[in-house]
């Protein structure tokens, strides 16, 4: 089958990424969280492809199952969950560990199952496996983010599930025979060289897709073992376990000399082409993704960003409301910085009310707005947040009103608010239930050949009233 998306000849690692990253974004086939660049892609009918996972033979025989933690594999650790068996998950980065053995609660329900596959499961039901222990993995499931049908895999570029599967060789967790599983978008079929592929690069056995199941026969090796020359000192920092497992294998009288440390650039498994690494910006959002980023970290690195701005230009105040219908804002939206839309995060009063906070990222030229009523007095939006996250109803954007008790959630289609209202029915906070429904909201429109200010533009909210009419209110 030809790839959709077509490699240059002699095109570098970053550059197949960035193309696949590129054509995800225009062709909107993502899902939250996004943009999916520097990410491993939630690509649209990912559920449905993690299904065929148990359609392997190789899964009905094995019992222990490694599935990487990315969003886009949460079905496939639900599949292994359902199926009864041990399910290990590597602990995010690797900053405590190598493992994680998800435990459901005894007898539980469907439900709970599906939150133990979560990025909240693996935090709330695992239990950390020491490198002593013996586990004997035959599936292993990673995502990526361009794969041949050679078997040639591209990650993300950090290097971590190359990583991972060099350090389960040699702890004698995964050997030669040890079957690897990828599951991606049907565009994220790219053609990838063999010559792109080193010594360290982990290879697929079978690629699932929404609509096809590939055995690639790939003739590559895997790793087995760590390749001590191709880490450094910087990289034993970041992931201490490598620290123990260094150790243990120079006891055993194996060679375990670092490489040099790479003067410009971060160190990495994977760093092959720098100059066209994209910058990684931090993230704004306290929604943990499937990388494992916590909202403790997101939380200090806001917090430092923020410090350092202060300190190098005086204070700013503007003040905004929804519905001002003033022009300064618009004119804001406009300002570009070195080529690049300015993005923002503005937030004005108190989390108990008071203000309006408006947490504010790029957003698709049109949104689905959902109205939150009866927001009870002194909850924080924090508390909303952790609320939403809870519900699987984490939105693009969330506009705090708690004075005027009450919130608008923006989700990027009407099939993503849809479900956001089916999870947030009989939510019930502080002993208050909460009204959730559509709301009507103008977004998405351009003036001068400009996207519109959305927390400033004049929006209409739609709220029903008794007798199944509906009122109409500028916010």
């Amino acid at each position: 089958m030809e790839s959709v998306i077509k490699i240059n000849p002699g095109a570098s690692k970053g550059e197949i990424r960035q193309k696949v990253w590129d054509y995800i974004e225009e062709k909107n086939l993502a899902n939250f969280p996004r943009p999916v660049h520097n990410r491993i892609p939630n690509f649209k009918g990912a559920f449905g492809a993690c299904n065929k996972v148990t359609e392997l033979q190789v899964f009905t025989e094995t019992s222990e199952v490694k599935v990487d933690p990315d969003k886009p594999l949460e079905g496939a650790r639900l599949a292994v969950l359902q199926a009864q068996k041990t399910l290990l998950v590597p602990t995010p980065r690797l900053r405590s560990g190598l493992f994680n053995k998800i435990t459901p609660p005894q007898g539980a329900s469907k439900e709970q199952l599906r939150t133990c596959a979560s990025s909240q499961g693996v935090r709330d039901f695992s239990v950390p496996v020491d490198l002593d222990a013996k586990v004997k993995v035959d599936l292993v499931v990673v995502g990526s983010v361009a794969v041949s049908e050679k078997g040639c895999r591209i990650g993300k570029g950090e290097g971590f599930a190359d990583l991972e599967w060099a350090m389960m060789s040699s702890m004698g967790a995964v050997n030669k025979s040890t079957v690897v599983v990828t599951i991606i978008h049907d565009c994220q079929v790219v053609d990838v060289p063999d010559e792109l592929m080193g010594s360290h690069d982990l290879t697929v056995d079978y690629i699932l897709t929404p609509s096809r199941v590939i055995k690639t026969n790939c003739q590559l090796p895997k790793p087995q073992g760590i390749i001590w020359t191709k880490l450094d000192s910087e990289k034993l920092k970041k992931i201490p376990i490598l620290k123990k497992l260094r150790a243990l294998e120079e006891q055993a009288g194996k060679d375990v000399t670092l490489g040099a440390t790479p003067p410009a650039a971060e160190p990495g498994l994977q760093n092959d082409d720098p100059k066209r690494q994209p910058r990684r910006r931090p993230r704004r959002n306290t929604q943990q993704d499937a990388e494992g980023e916590t909202s403790q970290e997101s939380r200090q690195e806001r917090g430092s960003e923020s410090g350092q701005r202060a300190r190098q230009q005086p204070a700013r105040v503007r003040k905004e409301s929804r519905g001002s219908g003033k022009g300064d804002a618009d004119k804001e939206a406009g300002k570009t910085v070195k080529g690049r839309s300015r993005r923002m995060v503005k937030e004005q009063g108190s989390e108990e009310g008071g203000g309006e906070e408006v947490s504010q990222r790029k957003l698709p030229q049109s949104v689905t707005t959902v109205y939150l009523g009866g927001i009870p007095t002194g909850l924080r939006v924090s508390e909303l947040k952790a609320a939403l996250r809870e519900r699987k109803a984490a939105p693009l954007r969330l506009t705090w009103q708690g004075a005027q008790h009450r919130a608008f959630l923006d989700y990027s289609d009407p099939q993503g608010a849809d479900q956001a209202l089916e999870a947030l029915q009989g939510l019930c906070l502080n002993g208050q239930n909460l009204q959730a429904e559509l709301a009507k909201s103008q977004r998405g429109q351009k003036k001068s050949g400009q996207r519109q200010n959305l927390s400033t533009a004049s929006k209409s909210k739609m709220s029903p009233l008794k007798g199944g009419s509906t009122k109409e209110t500028e916010q």
